[in-house]
Order: structure tokens, then C-alpha cells, then sequence
């Protein structure tokens, strides 16, 4: 069943947080921040709102890193062993596959998912450089097809960021799988 993502404060902060990758690299957010912002995205391998916007994040991210944007991806269900799609060794897997070119981390006590209020994969956050949150919501306004989408949310979020012109408004909520909680 199908959840959204809650409505937060615009300007809340970032919430600090220390995680592995699958590969046990450490990465701390004051080192995974750009020059002009963050993009957190809590997401899985298995939630097939999560796989359909795997490629289109990993094309945005490429298309707008030279703008001092960086992301990062970060699994909370990888400790739950009834979705064992979405554990560490099938993370390894999914970067390889993807060709995933930004972190995606392991958030193995879910902690971090419930400091950002989290409830789904994807939920989407959008830090600017001063780590104050500027959008929550969708992606996009079609998850299941692509070729359908008629507004692209983040990536305008974040060029009116970058352009210091006023968010979007309404944020939509993101829609995905409720996140599995152990």
C-alpha cells in the first residue's frame, strides 16, 4: 500500500547524521553537503516507486552537479530481513547495476530515517547550503511512466533555488512504499 511523505517545515534544518556505505565508507552531512545544497532521498532497492525514479535521479544528479548540488541516497530497510532485496550485499549490487554515481548509505538502525520524519522510498528532501530544508515532495508528477511527465518538481526546486527565485509552491507530497520498520 502506497504512503505519502508529511508535510514539513520550509526552513527546518538538517538533520546531522553520520552513515557507512554497503562498503563501510563512512560519510558524514557536513561532507556529503554542495556549494548550493543537498539532495536526500530515502529509498530501497525493492519498492518499484523507488526503482522508477532510480534512473531519473541518477540522470538529474548528472545533469546538475556542475551547480554545486550533491545527493545522496539512503536505505532504511536494508536491516529488515523480511525484504532481503534491500540489504547491503543487494545494495552493492544495485550500484553496480545502476551505475549509481552518488552515495547510497545505510541507514541500519533506521535512526536517521526517523530524525528526517521519513514514511516512504522516495521521500525526497532538498537542503540549501545554509542545511535549511527548501523542498519536500515528488519527484515528478508521473512515477509509473516517464514519457508522461509534465513537471519535473526537484530539478525546478532546485534551478529556482540556484537562481534565488521562490520554490515551488504547492509541494506535492512524495508517494512511494511505506518504510519497513523493524
Amino acid at each position: 500500500m502506497a504512503v505519502e511523505s508529511v508535510k514539513l517545515p520550509i526552513f527546518s534544518d538538517l538533520p546531522y547524521f553520520k552513515l557507512k556505505d554497503p562498503y563501510l565508507k563512512d560519510y558524514d552531512i557536513n561532507d556529503l553537503m554542495g556549494e548550493n545544497g543537498l539532495v536526500v532521498i530515502f529509498t530501497c532497492n525493492h519498492c518499484p516507486y523507488a526503482q522508477a525514479i532510480w534512473p531519473r535521479s541518477i540522470e538529474l544528479y548528472n545533469k546538475i552537479k556542475f551547480l554545486g548540488v550533491n545527493f545522496v541516497a539512503v536505505n532504511p530497510n536494508a536491516s529488515n530481513p523480511n525484504y532481503p532485496e534491500d540489504s547491503v550485499e543487494n545494495m552493492k549490487e544495485y550500484i553496480k547495476k545502476l551505475n549509481i554515481p552518488f552515495p547510497y548509505l545505510v541507514d541500519e538502525t533506521q535512526e536517521v530515517a526517523k530524525k528526517f520524519n521519513a514514511q516512504c522510498t522516495p521521500d525526497i528532501y532538498f537542503y540549501n547550503n545554509e542545511k535549511k530544508l527548501v523542498y519536500h515532495g515528488r519527484f515528478d508528477d508521473n512515477w509509473k511512466d516517464i514519457n508522461k511527465v509534465t513537471k519535473r518538481d526537484l530539478e525546478e526546486a532546485i534551478l529556482k533555488w540556484i537562481n534565488n527565485k521562490e520554490i515551488l509552491e504547492p509541494q506535492y507530497p512524495s508517494i512511494g512504499c511505506s518504510i519497513k520498520w523493524v
